[in-house]
């Protein structure tokens, strides 16, 4: 179907992003509340290479898919 190649194509893109240039992501959490006064902290954290690979090998397994379906 069509639908699994625009899928499989989109989460290898994703994937290859990640390992080629890395991800991170903010998370935000709060330090000290007192009241209505609150401290809060971000965060910058990476998103790990594994999940890369995770999403290169299910966006080659979904363009594969896609490809013995239209055949």
């Amino acid at each position: 179907m069509r639908s699994f190649l625009v899928a499989g194509i989109i989460i290898l893109g994703v994937g290859g992003y990640i390992l080629l240039r890395g991800g991170t992501f903010t998370t935000r959490r709060d330090v000290v509340k007192v009241g209505d006064v609150k401290i809060s902290a971000d965060s910058k954290e990476s998103i790990p290479s594994w999940l890369g690979w995770v999403a290169v090998v299910a966006g080659g397994a979904l363009l594969i898919a896609g490809m013995r379906k239209q055949a």
